[in-house]
Parts: C-alpha cells; sequence; structure tokens
C-alpha cells in the first residue's frame, strides 16, 4: 500500500461490522467463486458491503472486510444482512481470510476446479 494513502485520515463514516456466516460457493463459469457473507446489521439504513484489502504481493489468506457505512445517521433498529463478491483477482495462494468486528474467518479455496475446503475459524479478535 502506498505511504500516501496510509497517512491519509481514517473514515468515521464506515466500520468493520459483526458477520455470523462467511462461505465460498463455486461460480457459474468453472475456477470461479463466489463469497457469501451474512449476519445482522446494527442500523437498519445502513449499507453493508464486503472490501477486498489491497495487496502488493499475492498473500496466502486475502483479507476481505466486511464494512457497514450509514449515509447521515443510524436508524437504531436491526436488520439481517447478506452480502456476495466474486472472487476473480482477489484469491490468495490457499485462500481468502473474511474480516469483520467479532472474528476473522479463514475459507481454503481449493485450485483446479474443486470445491472449497473445509473453513477454520480463527480465534483472533479485533484489537
Amino acid at each position: 500500500m502506498s505511504a500516501q494513502l496510509l497517512k491519509a485520515p481514517t473514515s468515521s463514516s464506515v466500520r468493520l461490522i459483526n458477520f455470523t456466516k462467511a462461505r465460498v460457493v463455486p461460480g457459474i463459469v468453472p475456477n470461479t467463486w463466489i463469497l457469501i457473507v451474512s449476519g445482522t446489521k446494527p442500523c437498519l439504513n445502513m449499507t453493508v458491503r464486503l472490501s477486498p484489502r489491497i495487496y502488493i504481493v499475492q498473500p496466502e489468506f486475502w483479507g476481505i472486510e466486511v464494512v457497514g457505512s450509514v449515509p447521515g445517521f443510524c436508524l437504531p433498529a436491526t436488520a439481517p444482512y447478506t452480502v456476495s463478491l466474486p472472487l476473480n483477482g482477489i484469491l490468495g495462494k490457499k485462500g481468502i481470510e473474511v474480516i469483520g468486528a467479532n472474528k476473522k474467518q479463514k475459507l481454503y479455496v481449493a485450485s483446479g476446479g474443486s470445491k472449497p475446503l473445509a473453513s477454520k475459524k480463527s480465534a483472533a479478535k479485533k484489537k
């Protein structure tokens, strides 16, 4: 990541949010994969998206953050969410790591057209 980008101020309208389930499913085209993440968002009007981290060299597990943004103010009611992201061009050597506010979860993705391997949950919590 560029030094200039790292020095930029952080946003206060975007936050990592909790997720309860993450899975990788095969795409329609062979050797393509789609990440599907679900959970409960803390604000009714929150927009949830999956944001891949930026790397110079392909990592073992590509980090993908579960982020929520609120336009202006939070309507204080929870609501379920499900978001998806095609993994074309954002796969690590072994797979991906979904990063939320409450946990991180590594998902192994097999190469060569195999099905995704079983996921391994990380006990790491946000510091």
